[in-house]
């Protein structure tokens, strides 16, 4: 029993030693390459799904336009006006996750404090972006 704990221990204390240790050039660079295309697959699709949902949102514009109803018609470009917003908001959280997941990958190149203070601070750009984005969809920025 004894024998079993000192393994899980010296098992946890290799983890935590790896943990901030410099990838190889090479294996960055792979993982990088992963990162861009993952990325850019997040924000197509993100793109993608704003494209549909503003064709929904201009087709019930349209739809409220043939029936001449002028209150539906302003309740539906109210709407559509939002889904843009949501939208907008939406790609652009994507590209900035995207943009992260790449940055913290290029932060394996650096090893020990270094390496906490590259991935510290892309995550610190991830949470601005998304502010950024958050005041935009809101109107205040």
């Amino acid at each position: 029993m004894k024998v079993n704990v000192l393994w899980i221990v010296a098992a946890a204390g290799l983890a935590l030693v790896g943990c901030n240790k410099a990838e190889s050039p090479a294996e960055v660079q792979h993982d990088v390459t992963d990162a861009r295309a993952d990325a850019q697959r997040d924000v197509a699709d993100a793109q993608a799904d704003a494209r549909e949902n503003m064709a929904d949102a201009q087709k019930d514009v349209a739809d409220a336009q043939a029936d001449h109803d002028p209150k539906d018609v302003a309740d539906q470009a109210q709407q559509a006006s939002e889904t843009g917003a949501k939208n907008d908001y939406k790609v652009a959280v994507a590209q900035a996750e995207a943009t992260h997941k790449i940055a913290a990958e290029k932060c394996e190149a650096v090893s020990g404090d270094a390496q906490r203070d590259c991935k510290d601070r892309a995550d610190r750009d991830l949470e601005a972006a998304k502010r950024a984005a958050e005041q935009r969809r809101d109107g205040s920025g």
